[in-house]
């Protein structure tokens, strides 16, 4: 069972620790003398008084159980926010502005619609909350205009609906985390393949609204490549799409709810693609002179289809430094360089072909192999990155995450330009900073570029990383590449979404978002420009 997360950190609570004494060093020497930041405590967090009259909520409890309607302090702060760096700093500083006024858990999508009816009804913001992992500020919807907000948590949609092993396919219910995904189609042998960063704490319907993508994304696909179906709770009714593999009848309207952040319904069930679990896992690492050395080489890889299940390239920088994993790049062997990790899964047969053409191929292109134990730190420290960036926000370091894609002509310009804008935007303001990068998801055409941003913290952190984070996305969109990969568009890159996809492209959302939702109280201020 997965342990509920902190409400101003990432993650399971037992598993937070201090910054090592080996690493607050290299901290120190890199940012200077560190000062303890600590966390007010949850009691202080201050939160604006409920706005909802009791005689009001009296409705939702008729429609969910009076059990299920929740008014406390405790559930109020757990459901503000997500858990960007912005978000938690605010959290961390007692700022629970953005809390809604009441917390409703229904079970099953009836009781969803009937809770979006209602919304409707006496125009209350309704923010839909799965594992409440959003990085980009998709939970703090618009108050202004508004009798009140509501977080509606999608934790009872917790079921495997179906599965149909024959076909492939399985429904699960919106509210299901990662690892339930993973138990309840492991005990029929079956796995979605899809492991993000997140993972622990995220969502399947948070998976879809996002248009997440996990760490084996090179073999099993991005989660909306996995999406058959979806069942949606709209304010002008129930919304189910997908009745085949493959169709021509129109355009995909499912395009239209992936990667909608809750501003279109609520996502109830999504119908996914699975695979049996794979009897195999290898994972490796294999060492370049330069990030340009090892891009070349992802990208011969891929437009070869040579594709393992996982291609990961660190930049010199994330190599050297490697906060998210620090043991994986192996024992020292070699030095210097780019560290690419390369895994494999699937039946044995299979995997020993593929990972032998795959390790042909990276040696003919000057690659030093550094055999598994690199790939299996990396597997297995995985998921530890949050948790160290709370251990560096104690000591005073600001850390936080951005992620762009663009076509493979034009990645290591990219790559140099939102780097450089980063570094000058907090230069700028008196801040030291290192920047780490890394490639991480994989396409015949271009790739995705990660960066973590990591900086002395000042007297304003908020408005330190606003700077440094509106530089980085003015060079996305000076390059013509996305706003965002993975992460979704929620409020903060809002701002960007009108350039990408053009008047056209606004008006084409603002339609729908007026047929769909004519109350507007879907998740009011996210997504839509």
């Amino acid at each position: 069972m997965t342990i509920p997360p902190h409400w101003a950190r990432w993650g399971d609570p037992d598993l937070a620790q201090p910054l090592p004494d080996s690493a607050r060093g290299l901290v120190d020497a890199a940012f200077g003398p560190l000062a303890d930041h600590l966390s007010v405590g949850l009691d202080a967090v201050r939160l604006p008084e409920p706005a909802l009259p009791p005689e009001t909520l009296d409705g939702l409890r008729a429609l969910v159980g009076a059990e299920h309607v929740h008014l406390d302090h405790e559930t109020r702060v757990r459901h503000t926010r997500g858990k960007s760096t912005p978000d938690l700093l605010r959290m961390r500083a007692g700022d629970g502005s953005d809390a809604p006024d009441v917390v409703v858990r229904p079970a099953g999508h009836d009781q969803v619609a009937a809770v979006v009816e209602w919304c409707g009804r006496h125009r209350v913001a309704l923010v839909p909350f799965g594992g409440g992992t959003s990085v980009v500020g998709g939970l703090a919807a618009r108050r202004d205009g508004y009798a009140g907000v509501l977080a509606l948590d999608l934790s009872r949609l917790d079921r495997l609906v179906a599965l149909d092993a024959e076909s492939g396919t399985a429904v699960l219910e919106a509210g299901v985390l990662g690892p339930r995904a993973e138990s309840l189609l492991g005990e029929h042998g079956f796995t979605l393949g899809h492991f993000p960063q997140s993972f622990e704490y995220a969502s399947i319907g948070g998976f879809a609204a996002t248009r997440s993508s996990g760490q084996s994304s090179s073999g099993y696909g991005r989660f909306d490549s996995l999406v058959l179906g979806l069942k949606v709770a709209t304010p002008i009714g129930t919304w189910q799409l997908g009745h085949a593999p493959a169709s021509a009848a129109g355009p995909d309207l499912r395009q239209l709810v992936l990667g909608s952040e809750g501003a279109f319904g609520v996502i109830t069930e999504v119908t996914l693609r699975v695979r049996p679990v794979p009897p195999v896992r290898v994972y490796e690492g294999w060492r370049f002179g330069s990030f340009a050395a090892g891009a070349a080489a992802v990208r011969d890889l891929v437009q070869a289809g040579v594709t393992p299940t996982v291609l990961r390239l660190s930049d010199e920088i994330e190599t050297a430094v490697n906060l998210s994993s620090p043991s994986a790049v192996g024992g020292g062997e070699g030095g210097g360089g780019c560290v690419l990790i390369t895994g494999y899964e699937g039946e044995p047969d299979g995997v020993e072909a593929l990972r032998a053409a795959t390790g042909a191929r990276l040696a003919a292109l000057g690659a030093d192999p550094l055999g598994e134990g690199p790939g299996t730190a990396w597997e297995r420290g995985r998921f530890a990155g949050p948790y160290l960036r709370d251990s560096l926000l104690d000591v005073g370091v600001l850390v936080e995450t951005l992620e762009t894609a663009t076509f493979w002509s034009q990645l290591l310009s990219l790559y140099e330009r939102v780097r450089t804008a980063v570094v000058r935007a907090l230069a700028g303001q008196g801040a030291p900073s290192l920047v780490l990068g890394h490639i991480s998801h994989v396409y015949p055409t271009g790739a995705s570029l990660y960066f973590t941003v990591v900086a002395k913290e000042l007297a304003d952190p908020l408005a330190e990383w606003t700077v440094a984070k509106t530089a980085a996305s003015e060079a996305i969109a000076a390059a013509g590449a996305t706003i965002t990969h993975h992460h979704g568009v929620g409020r903060d890159h809002q701002p960007w979404l009108a350039q990408e996809i053009g008047p056209v492209g606004v008006e084409v959302l603002r339609a729908v978002k007026q047929r769909i939702d004519p109350s507007g109280v879907l998740n009011p201020g996210i997504l839509v420009p």
